[in-house]
């Protein structure tokens, strides 16, 4: 189905990629949305690259080390918001999208495919660690 970002969710994009989004502000429902335009405009691989490159300067800009970041985390996410955008009927913003079926916003889903200890281990913040205990479903 397809999904829309509004000029609502373009707005926060660019002024997140311009570090005019405050660390406080970047919540578990802000990545989602960012992960939301990024697949609205892209395949998960292309989305991927935008949304580490995002996240990557948005932890410089703010002085948070780099080894902050996760890719297992992100990359996971990023494949859940893609599984729900296929499933979900048309949405015309991310609001609408997640009001249609709001789980994503539970962030303990993860843990349903992933062992914690191998979630937030180094090499799974390092680089992609496929789950361990349910496979996220693939993107059709």
């Amino acid at each position: 189905m397809t999904m829309m970002p509004s000029p609502d969710d373009l707005d926060f994009r660019a002024r997140f990629e311009a570090g005019e989004v405050a660390p406080e502000e970047f919540n578990h429902r802000a990545h989602l949305r960012l992960a939301y335009v990024y697949l609205s405009e892209a395949s998960v691989d292309i989305a991927m690259d935008r949304m580490r490159t995002a996240l990557m300067g948005f932890l410089k800009r703010n002085g948070v080390p780099p080894g902050k970041y996760h890719e297992t985390l992100t990359r996971s996410w990023l494949l859940a918001v893609r599984y729900f955008m296929d499933k979900a009927v048309h949405a015309q913003s991310f609001d609408s999208f997640l009001r249609r079926d709001d789980r994503l916003l539970d962030t303990r889903i993860m843990l349903t495919h992933y062992r914690k200890d191998t979630l937030f281990s180094d090499a799974a913040r390092a680089a992609f660690v496929a789950p361990d205990l349910q496979a996220i479903p693939p993107v059709t």
